[in-house]
């Protein structure tokens, strides 16, 4: 047992048998496949039956703006300061991993905040406000960011429209140690190359903004500080996204790690696990590195709840703490990073998916909608 995930049901604790490393391939080498709906749903309506005061928490938070303009001012000030060493010194990187990559991490969900529009009223101001602080990143996100980010919620562990999910080809590649310590390493890349593979979203003209606005910041920060800073965002990007505390996120929130495996019972694509040994499929986080990450990590209140903003979660968990409770709970960030470096039990195949052919077609033209 890592200590990394435990699993309490009120006052008692339990684990499950996992397979051995050394079981036979169809049995580790697939993903769980099930004919499940996902949990948040059936969740959600539980907890507004029995607490409908928690629609008081939804809504945006106004104060969430100052924070993110200190964030983005923040990195401005320090890619100033670096302006004239090179990136390859000890000073350099040290600052770009210590502030830079904690900085940017931050940028990077506050722009998720601002993907279901939590920094204010208009959806447009949303938006807008995403390009500006898009800024840190050094490269066009946000506008991408958004409808993906979406469809991972409403599809969640669907095989091409949750784009959060790894490939067969990423499980096939990555499940050993080199490849997990590449895929933990560059786990920014699978993320921002990983949508376009898997399905297409239509270019509008928040993109195209957020591309020009981007380019424009970028021409006027090497014009006036040099390349060397923008070398710093690029990064400090990079290092968000790598062997960094708080990017255990990116891992820790919907792997299926450690104690909580369970075998899979065949290679039956359609649903190869039953209903009895389906494994949960997101994970919370309640410890110190969420006053840096907008409390991202409480998870399992963030997917039930996704309209209620990170101030309120806390709350929410504390109005509904018997349904949260028992769910299983990540202890460390960087205990998770470790762990699924390190243990052979834990590979990329850890992820709940499902084929969701009764949801293709045209719920995507949908949510375009929705989101212009």
């Amino acid at each position: 047992m890592s200590g990394d995930i435990t699993h309490r049901k009120l006052n008692e604790t339990y684990t499950f048998n996992t397979p051995p490393a050394d079981a036979p391939i169809e049995v580790l080498n697939e993903f769980y496949w099930t004919k499940d709906l996902e949990p948040h749903v059936k969740r959600r309506k539980l907890i507004l039956a029995k607490y409908p005061e928690v629609r008081k928490l939804t809504g945006y938070e106004t104060k969430t703006k100052w924070y993110v303009m200190g964030v983005v001012a923040l990195q401005v000030a320090v890619a100033y300061y670096l302006r004239n060493v090179h990136p390859f010194t000890f000073k350099f990187i040290a600052l770009a991993y210590v502030i830079g990559a904690t900085a940017n991490q931050a940028i990077f969900l506050a722009i998720h905040e601002l993907s279901h529009n939590l920094l204010f009223k208009k959806p447009i101001h949303n938006k807008l406000f995403a390009i500006f602080t898009n800024i840190p990143i050094g490269i066009p996100y946000s506008a991408s960011f958004q409808p993906y980010h979406q469809l991972h919620h409403k599809f969640m562990g669907d095989e091409n429209l949750d784009t959060d999910l790894p490939t067969k080809f990423e499980g096939i590649i990555l499940s050993n140690l080199l490849g997990k310590v590449f895929f933990a390493c560059c786990q920014i890349f699978f993320y921002a190359l990983r949508p376009m593979f898997i399905t297409q979203i239509r270019f509008t003209y928040i993109h195209l903004l957020n591309i020009i606005f981007q380019v424009f910041i970028d021409i006027i920060l090497v014009k006036n500080f040099g390349w060397y800073s923008f070398f710093y965002f690029v990064m400090s990007s990079f290092l968000a996204g790598s062997l960094h505390p708080c990017a255990g996120h990116f891992i820790a929130e919907h792997y299926v790690l450690n104690e909580n495996n369970k075998p899979r019972q065949s290679n039956d694509k359609d649903g190869n696990i039953s209903p009895d040994l389906l494994p949960p499929e997101t994970y919370s986080y309640y410890g110190s590195l969420n006053l840096v990450t907008w409390n991202v990590g409480y998870h399992n209140e963030h997917h039930d709840f996704p309209y209620i903003a990170w101030t309120k979660l806390p709350e929410l968990r504390k109005i509904a703490a018997e349904f949260y409770d028992p769910l299983p709970q990540v202890n460390s960030w960087c205990g998770v990073i470790w762990w699924f470096i390190f243990n052979d039990i834990n590979t990329l195949w850890n992820r709940v998916k499902r084929t969701g052919k009764e949801k293709h077609g045209h719920k995507i033209d949908n949510l375009d909608q929705n989101q212009n």
